[in-house]
């Protein structure tokens, strides 16, 4: 692993985030933004509705933040669909430079590693930052559709229906991004492909010993 210094400390100015039914009834639901019960959002498809998630996330953490999109210097971020294709709809309607990112449940990590970066060696001054994913759609591409009606174990990990967004500013009071560790691709050898905190599970202890 190798950690990175940021040494003119970026700024977080503003965040957002919308989830869906099945996330606001965990222990976190008090730090979510926007929960939606409908999990099509008042959409015909899931894919159009994690389109629309997102940019609900993005244009929140704008508000957030004060800025605009005039005041945006490029996104950085993506979805678990091919081609980031949730992405790119909710992207085209905001008129914002944008680079697409694929790195699964890193997207967001990934994201705002980026963005510190662009921002700390003055690429830029206001960089958003986004991920979503969506249960359904997810299905529907790495495994069975739910019309299918396959059965799922019941200590199986769910794909969770959410999306976030932040700003990461030059100028801002903080919380500020200071570090950022990179990982390298360690294989376990798992195999149950419903079995993913498994997989995840030794990134997550790496990660709680630097948080503690």
């Amino acid at each position: 692993m190798r950690t990175i210094c940021f040494k003119n400390r970026p700024s977080i100015n503003g965040f957002y985030s919308v989830v869906g039914k099945k996330e606001s009834e965990g222990p976190l639901r008090q730090w979510f933004d926007q929960i939606i019960d409908d999990a099509h959002f008042g959409e015909k498809s899931w894919e159009k509705a994690e389109s629309k998630m997102l940019l609900t996330a993005v244009n929140g953490a704008l508000d957030v933040s004060g800025l605009t999109t005039e005041g945006v210097d490029i996104f950085l971020g993506g979805d678990l669909l091919n081609q980031c294709a949730a992405t790119n709809y909710a992207l085209r309607q905001l008129e914002i430079p944008y680079l697409g990112l694929y790195g699964a449940c890193s997207t967001m990590a990934e994201s705002m590693i980026l963005s510190a970066g662009m921002v700390n060696g003055e690429l830029a001054e206001n960089v958003v930052c986004g991920a979503g994913s969506h249960f359904c759609t997810a299905e529907r591409q790495y495994r069975y559709p739910l019309e299918y009606g396959g059965q799922r174990p019941q200590t199986s990990q769910w794909t969770v229906t959410g999306t976030g967004a932040a700003v990461v500013s030059k100028f801002g009071v903080g919380p500020y991004i200071t570090h950022a560790t990179i990982g390298k691709v360690v294989d376990y050898g798992v195999k149950d492909a419903n079995n993913m905190g498994a997989a995840m599970a030794p990134a997550m202890r790496i990660i709680g010993q630097y948080i503690l």
